[in-house]
């Protein structure tokens, strides 16, 4: 028998029975769009970070407080011993390399002006900031060394806090209030764009970091200093990371009293290595929300198992008269693994459009619930996607089909 005349009969039997082909595809297209917008979701994540630590440049070191046991980024600010403090950002001014040093506190924070309310990551910070983050000015000033020596309770605002708040009007000058403190806007910042595990740079919004110590978050070292929790230093150029680097160390562990036998109590990262830490924190994420919704694609392979089992059933003395006129095995056998393959392979043409969809649509409406997530469809998902389908129709259509091919064409004409 001809591949075509297998290909025409396949068409035929299913189309005879389209309520229940459909309902066999359906376990294949929800599994087949699960994984597309599940693993998009994941590949956006990743391409949104990326893109944001390019922006930022690969000459800067950030330096945070370390327990000596765990790496860089082992644990989060919150769980980490304060050992960093304002002295320690202005003796790192004296690196040969360095263009800009600068002290960074973060937390989260609700924001309220008028009645709206925004929620926002704020960060207590310096002069500095601006240029090591690659910020520019939409409107205003930024911070300045007499805000930061008045301790003065004045926030310079991103540009989708700014939006949020008050919409087309500038806001220099307006009042904002946070934990129930208000600030004066001083400036606005330019849309920047890109995220971080989900939250927008441009929802940050920056305050002198004395008045972030002072009034808003207060911590303290163990010797009773204001603490910071990282140290932003931007060198002039990536082939001087190294020795940037020592010298960081060098000055820290001369002022912290750190004996050569002793561990540091903080951690010296790159942007590479704050890059690769968080792209396999998000690769893995994306594998395993990829495993999850193998599971429906499991679910609906025993599902085409089923139905082809059923089939076979249904269709006995037409096997039995096939063979009886001529068929061979290997026809029966191609005949049932075509029907599972078709059916494998059309719901996952349409689970494909569905989960593309659903990227879309998550990516739309990512940022009507604050936050920025471009979801990514990749051609390599869409090509497993394909081949996991196919693979699925053949295998589950495999036993069922032998069953068939093993039938004896007597026993088949005399069944029913």
């Amino acid at each position: 028998m001809k591949l075509i005349d297998s290909f025409v009969i396949a068409i035929r039997s299913l189309s005879s029975n389209k309520l229940r082909s459909a309902l066999t595809m359906l376990g294949i297209i929800i599994g087949v769009g699960a994984v597309i917008s599940l693993m998009s979701i994941g590949r956006g994540a990743q391409v949104s970070i990326t893109s944001t630590f390019e922006d930022v440049g690969t000459n800067l070191l950030t330096v945070i407080p370390s327990s000596g046991d765990t790496g860089g980024m082992g644990m989060s600010y919150a769980m980490m011993t304060p050992t960093l403090t304002l002295d320690d950002a202005r003796a790192l001014e004296r690196v040969r390399s360095a263009v800009a040093v600068d002290p960074v506190n973060e937390n989260l924070v609700e924001i309220n002006a008028d009645g709206e309310s925004k929620s926002s990551i704020i960060h207590g910070a310096g002069p500095g900031y601006q240029q090591i983050y690659n910020h520019t000015m939409a409107s205003g000033q930024f911070i300045a060394d007499r805000h930061i020596a008045s301790r003065d309770t004045v926030v310079v605002l991103g540009s989708g806090v700014a939006k949020d708040l008050f919409g087309s009007t500038d806001p220099v000058g307006q009042r904002v209030k946070i934990k129930g403190i208000r600030f004066t806007v001083i400036g606005t910042l330019k849309p920047k764009g890109g995220s971080i595990m989900g939250f927008s740079m441009d929802d940050v919004v920056v305050t002198p970091i004395t008045t972030f110590q002072t009034r808003l978050f207060t911590q303290q070292t163990s010797s009773g200093e204001n603490a910071v929790q990282s140290i932003a230093v931007k060198v002039a150029s990536a082939e001087v990371m190294d020795e940037a680097r020592e010298e960081i160390e060098d000055i820290l562990r001369r002022r912290h009293r750190i004996t050569a036998d002793e561990k540091d109590d903080f951690s010296v990262i790159s942007m590479e290595q704050m890059l690769g830490m968080l792209e396999q924190v998000t690769g893995i994420f994306t594998l395993l929300l990829g495993a999850i919704a193998g599971i429906s694609l499991l679910v609906g392979s025993i599902g085409i198992m089923n139905i082809m089992l059923v089939s076979v059933t249904e269709r006995t003395r037409e096997i039995g008269l096939r063979k009886a006129v001529g068929a061979k095995r290997r026809d029966i056998l191609l005949q049932f693994l075509l029907e599972s393959a078709m059916l494998s392979l059309v719901g996952g043409g349409v689970g494909i459009v569905i989960g593309w969809l659903l990227s879309v649509v998550i990516s739309t409406f990512s940022v009507a619930f604050g936050f920025s997530l471009q979801a990514v469809v990749t051609p390599d998902t869409v090509i497993m996607a394909v081949l996991v389908s196919f693979f699925i129709g053949l295998v589950s259509g495999t036993y069922p089909a032998m069953r068939a091919s093993r039938l004896n064409p007597i026993d088949a004409l005399r069944y029913g």
